[in-house]
Parts: structure tokens; C-alpha cells; sequence
């Protein structure tokens, strides 16, 4: 039986000590606690470890100080250690741990399945290692003993030939051992002439290269060098000429591409140097193992990780956006409470964003009962003119707040389905959100269902934005965006279209999607089988109809002070306004950068509140542009972004901007920080 892996964990709570004995429990792993870092390092003083799961946040000695000291450690400084930590959780305490050597960084309450996952990574390394270290081992002691079998042969000559083939089959019989021990492993063994440049391997190495075994093993230096891919190469054979060189050992990562399959794979070498009676390098002895399922484990945490981070910190964003306007509408009803046509706008507004938001929560939590299987379709008889027109009824407020033209063609006899209405409604609202909210205002939504055979094709087409060819294959992706960039023209989670998807495969159906480009539109098809029966008696169809746009009209009150608001979130920016315009204000609005830089010269307003994320110029270079303008150096500028980092602060100081507040933003808060920039200003 296997050894257990030796695992220090180390952090100040008994109870932290007890959950990581817990989820780490194993019969392959022996748990040592140490509850300081004094105990700690008598831990590694005395034992070896394959892996240190380290507290940050500890008395006397922070896990940042303890990790430099085991680095600073010939002993201890190749012990992978992993951070756990529910304070420090900024990016510059994540970059002052990788400082100090560290392979990850968790974030506390971890979850169980991926500290485990991470620790049986580094506990088969481990093991890995161990048995490369055995090989290694086992290798050079068959070396000395060819070498004193050698002796005695030379010694004994012709007369010793019994003893001679005696040694033999018990060489043999060590090669053997050897072979089964290297296959049993995956490790290959090789070694290299730095005189003759020729190269000895073992059946392992050719398995691993993918090249025919020669009789005798040997093969040219140019075998290797020609696997290795060329942009590792020159790195590669100048770390193993300065191994030679100085006589020492080893150990690197590379990448080479198989000869048989060209299948590309991730190399891990160890090699030390045999030197011969004059001192000097003579082989290059070492070992190969394929780790390419390792690093595409680590890579696909690492990418994990990331797109993690990213939604998170979009949906935070898109929390906020909708949250702004309805906190000014609150704030608007108060202080209008005699005015019932701001009111009844206010009320609007509070509306659509809380049904987006909704819509938003919905949404997530429906994929994630696809992804666990647990959504279950009411299918019903539904005719799929009702559905249609339901869905353009949904995403009619949006159309005509953006001016879009929506035109309907549907068969003129009715189209049963076996299908849940309520799902397909979402399948083709969320279609056509999609194309409202990717097409410029004045677009045209064309809807149109055909009958082909046992199927029905639905296709929702705009005259937006479009999708790049390097993008159609990613768009049913879940939580990916077409635009990632600051300067990003809508929001979401990228979710939408994946719900789609998801949804119209349960019905039995597809979706797919269609562009021609940047700026040429695009078209997404629905194809659902038809229910083949005798339909009842359908209502009065629907011909090509079109949906216009309707206009709200601001008043437009006179006021001292002039404000330009600037949000591309246009309830937030009316919202806004009207507060400021009933607190004696005279505003102007903007909902681009670009219009915002041609507002401010034209206006000349002693205040701007600026949007960070908007399309066309992002805030920061909005607030530049103005700042470099005569008439732009007094201004009172103040960012109103759902960004809200540290980072984000400091990008907005350096930009030029004299404060920063995160939506939804305090109305009160806000006149506060007004009044105190404009008398600072004076």
C-alpha cells in the first residue's frame, strides 16, 4: 500500500482545522494541524510535506511572512503551498501572495470540491515525484552496478564466463523491473551524450514521443529537438546546456508534438549530470513525464476562475444599473407629490426596471435548473400565432422607447405546437429583446414563420449591429457578450440567447444564428416540430403589422445652475434630471460619450455627472476631452458608474473627475458632494 501524502495545514481557529480535516479526509493523505506559525515551521523542521494549506490571517505571524520564510528555505522552498483566507481578498493581497510563492489562492468559505480537487492535483505530483525520485534512484544505482560488473568482467576475462552470464540475467532481470516500474509510472527514462550528442531511451520515451522504438534505444540528439515546439526550443537547450555546464540538475516544463499523431503534449523533465574520471560532464541522466492532463486541468480551473470573477462582477453592474432610476423615481414621487404627470412617468419608470430585473433573476435561476436537469416543460396544444404576438407585446415598450419598427408575417392558416407557452414566450421574447437592444434607434424587427415540411421556422431578423464571423459560434455561449470592451452600447449577463437555445432543445427544436458581419444585422431561426393533428378553429390571424415608436416629452423648466446629466441607461438620465430640474436646476441630457463632449461645449454647464460605461467614448475619455478644453478646467465633474472597485476610483481621479459615486446613487448624498466640490471650486 502507498504511503500517505503528508498535508500541513495550518491556521489559528480550531474550527477552520476541523473543516479542512473534514473535507480533506482520505485515507491517502495524513493531516498534520499546526495552529501558528511557530508550529508550523517545527512541522516542516521535522517532516516533509507534499503540500502547505496556509491561514493568511494569523497572530504573531502573518501567512504572507511564514510562506517567504519556507520559500527562503532550501528544505522547505519547493513545498507547494495554497493561501486560505476570508479577509484578504483584494488583488493586491492575491498578487502579494503569488509574490511569496504560492500556487493558489482561495477564498474562504472554499468550496469543498475544488479544495480538494486542487489537492489531489498537487498530492499526485507529489506521488508523481516520489516515484520519479525512486526511478531516478533505482537508475543510477543500475549504473554503478553495470560499472562494477564491468570491472569484475575485465578482471576475470574469458575464464569467468559462467559468472559472467550469471550477472547478465541478473541485469537483465534489474532492466526488466525497471521497464514494468517505468510503465506502471508513465516515466520515462533517458539518457544523453554530451560527447557524441547521441541520445539513449527507454521503451517509456518512444511511447511518449510517439516514435518507433530503434533495437538498441538509441536514437540522434535531433529526435528530441525536432518534438520540441519551436518556441520552447531555444529556452529548453539553453537550461540544459547550463546544466552541463555548471554540472548540476534540473527540472523544466516544455511542450513537443508527437510524431505519430502530431498531437501536441506537455512535457515535465528532471535530469541530473554523471560525470566521468576526469570530472568532467559526460551523460545527461533523466526522466520525462507527460503532464498535459495536469495543466489542462489547471488551465481549465484557471479559466473557471476568471469567467467566475467576471460574471460576478457583471451582475453586480447590471444590479445597479436598474436600481438608479428606480431609486431617483422614489426619490421624484416624494418631492413631486402635486405633480401627477411626473408621478405617472416616475411610476413607468419603476416598473420597466423592476420587470427587468425580475426578468434578470428569472432568467438566471431558469438556467440553472436546466443545468441541473430540474426545469420540466408543461406541454400543452398552443397555437404559435398567440405566443408570437405575446412576445411582440413584451418587447414593445422597449421598441418604442428606441423607435424601432417591429413588421409580423405569419402564415395565414394557424400552427399548432406541443409545446409549454410560457417557455416559448420567453424563447422568442428573449429573441427579440435581443434584437431590440443590438439595433441602433430607427432599426427595423422583422418576424416571419414559415411552414417547411414537419417543421416551422421562425426567424427574428435586425438591422443592428450584427455578429463578427469569429463570434457566431460563441453566442449561444452562456454568459458570453459580443462586447466586452468599457465602451460596451447595452448590458446584460449574456444569458439570453443561451436560455434560448436551451429552452427550444427541450421543445425538440434548434436555434441558430446568422450575420454577415459588423454593422449588417443579423438573424436568428427557430425551428420546432409541428403537432400534426386537426386544429381547432383558429382566431382571427394576424397579417404584416407594424409597431411604432412613441416620444415622452420632458418639460423643460429655467433654472440657475445649469447640470448636464450623461447616462446611455436613459430612464436613469430622465430620472435624474427631473429631480435635479424640481430642485432649481437647469439640466441637459447626453446618452453617449460623443454627444456628451458636443452637449458640454454647447451648454457649458457648471456641473457634469458622467457615466462611466457608454458607448460611442467611455466616461474616462469623455471627462479627458472636456478637462483639455478652456471652458472644460472648473467644471465640476462627478462619475456615477456602477463600477466600484478601488481601481475604478483611482482611474476615475486620474481621468480628471472630482468625484466618484456608485449607482444607485443617495440624491441626498449627491447634493452633499455637489455642494462641497462647487464651494471647494470657488
Amino acid at each position: 500500500m502507498d504511503q500517505p501524502i503528508n498535508i500541513l495545514i495550518v491556521d489559528d481557529e480550531p474550527k477552520n482545522l476541523l473543516v479542512l480535516e473534514t473535507v480533506l479526509d482520505d485515507p491517502g493523505y495524513r493531516l498534520v494541524r499546526a495552529s501558528s506559525a511557530d508550529q508550523a515551521l517545527l512541522a516542516l523542521v521535522v517532516e516533509e510535506f507534499a503540500l502547505l494549506i496556509l491561514d493568511i490571517r494569523m497572530p504573531g505571524m502573518t501567512g504572507f511572512e511564514l510562506a517567504q520564510m519556507i520559500k527562503d528555505r532550501k528544505k522547505t522552498s519547493r513545498v507547494p503551498i495554497i493561501f486560505l483566507t476570508a479577509y484578504y481578498n483584494e488583488d493586491q493581497h492575491v498578487l502579494e501572495g503569488y509574490g511569496t510563492g504560492a500556487v493558489d489562492y482561495l477564498h474562504k468559505p472554499v468550496n469543498p470540491a475544488v479544495l480538494r480537487s486542487k489537492v489531489a492535483v498537487f498530492a499526485e505530483l507529489h506521488r508523481k515525484k516520489r516515484e520519479c525520485d525512486m526511478a531516478c534512484r533505482v537508475l543510477l544505482a543500475e549504473v554503478s552496478e553495470r560499472r562494477r560488473a564491468e570491472e569484475q568482467l575485465r578482471e576475470l576475462n574469458d575464464t569467468l564466463e559462467s559468472r559472467v552470464t550469471e550477472r547478465t540475467g541478473a541485469l537483465h532481470e534489474i532492466d526488466e523491473r525497471m521497464r514494468l516500474a517505468t510503465e506502471a509510472t508513465g516515466v520515462g527514462i533517458w539518457q544523453w551524450n554530451v560527447i557524441t550528442n547521441q541520445m539513449r531511451w527507454d521503451a517509456q520515451m518512444f511511447r511518449i514521443y510517439g516514435i518507433t522504438p530503434t533495437p538498441d534505444g538509441i536514437v540522434p540528439y535531433s529526435d528530441w529537438s525536432s518534438s520540441v515546439l519551436p518556441e520552447d526550443l531555444a529556452e529548453q537547450e539553453q537550461v540544459l546546456q547550463d546544466t552541463v555546464t555548471r554540472c548540476g540538475s534540473s527540472c523544466r516544463e516544455y511542450r513537443i508534438q508527437r510524431r505519430d499523431n502530431r498531437e501536441c503534449r506537455n512535457i515535465k523533465t528532471v535530469e541530473t549530470i554523471r560525470m566521468n574520471a576526469q570530472g568532467k560532464a559526460e551523460w545527461v541522466v533523466g526522466t520525462n513525464l507527460d503532464v498535459t492532463e495536469r495543466k489542462q486541468l489547471e488551465i481549465a480551473q484557471q479559466d473557471a476562475d476568471r469567467r467566475k470573477d467576471e460574471f460576478l462582477a457583471l451582475l453586480a453592474h447590471e444590479l445597479r444599473n436598474p436600481l438608479a432610476p428606480i431609486k431617483n423615481s422614489l426619490e421624484l414621487m416624494k418631492l413631486a407629490s402635486g405633480n401627477a404627470d411626473q408621478i405617472e412617468r416616475a411610476r413607468a419608470i419603476i416598473e420597466r426596471q423592476v420587470i427587468q430585473m425580475v426578468r434578470l433573476v428569472d432568467d438566471l435561476l431558469d438556467v440553472s435548473r436546466i443545468a441541473r436537469d430540474q426545469l420540466e416543460l408543461k406541454k400543452e396544444r398552443v397555437e404559435l400565432a398567440l405566443i408570437v404576438q405575446q412576445a411582440v407585446e413584451v418587447c414593445h415598450p422597449h421598441c418604442e422607447l428606441a423607435g424601432h419598427e417591429i413588421t409580423l408575417a405569419l402564415p395565414p392558416e394557424p400552427i399548432f405546437l406541443h409545446a409549454d407557452a410560457t417557455r416559448l414566450l420567453q424563447v422568442f421574447g428573449n429573441l427579440l429583446t435581443n434584437a431590440c437592444k443590438f439595433t441602433q434607434p430607427g432599426g427595423c424587427i422583422c418576424l416571419t414563420a414559415e411552414r417547411q415540411g414537419h417543421e416551422v421556422a421562425i426567424t427574428v431578423k435586425d438591422t443592428g449591429i450584427g455578429i463578427a464571423p469569429e463570434m457566431l459560434s460563441k453566442v449561444f455561449d452562456l454568459f458570453t457578450q459580443i462586447d466586452s470592451s468599457l465602451e460596451r452600447t447595452k448590458g446584460g449577463l449574456g444569458i439570453g440567447l443561451s436560455l434560448a437555445k436551451r429552452l427550444t432543445e427541450l421543445h425538440g427544436g434548434t436555434v441558430t444564428a446568422h450575420s454577415e458581419g459588423p454593422d449588417r444585422g443579423s438573424e436568428f431561426v427557430v425551428r420546432l416540430p409541428i403537432m400534426e393533428e386537426i386544429p381547432k378553429p383558429a382566431p382571427p390571424t394576424v397579417g404584416a403589422s407594424t409597431l411604432g415608436a412613441s416620444t415622452l416629452v420632458a418639460p423643460t423648466p429655467t433654472t440657475t445652475r445649469r447640470i448636464l446629466v450623461v447616462d446611455d441607461n436613459q430612464d436613469a438620465a430622465t430620472t435624474l434630471a427631473m429631480l435635479l430640474d424640481l430642485d432649481n436646476n437647469q439640466t441637459r441630457m447626453a446618452h453617449d460619450g460623443l454627444e456628451a463632449v458636443q452637449q458640454a461645449e454647447a451648454f457649458r454647464p457648471a456641473v457634469i455627472l458622467l457615466d462611466i460605461g457608454m458607448p460611442k467614448m467611455n466616461g474616462y475619455d469623455v471627462c479627458r476631452a472636456i478637462r483639455e478644453q478652456p471652458w472644460g478646467q472648473d467644471i465640476v465633474m462627478i462619475a456615477l458608474t456602477g463600477w466600484g472597485k478601488d481601481e475604478d476610483r483611482h482611474k476615475s481621479k486620474e481621468a480628471g473627475f472630482d468625484g466618484h459615486m456608485v449607482k444607485p446613487v443617495d440624491y441626498a448624498a449627491l447634493m452633499k458632494l455637489l455642494a462641497t466640490l462647487q464651494t471647494a471650486k470657488v
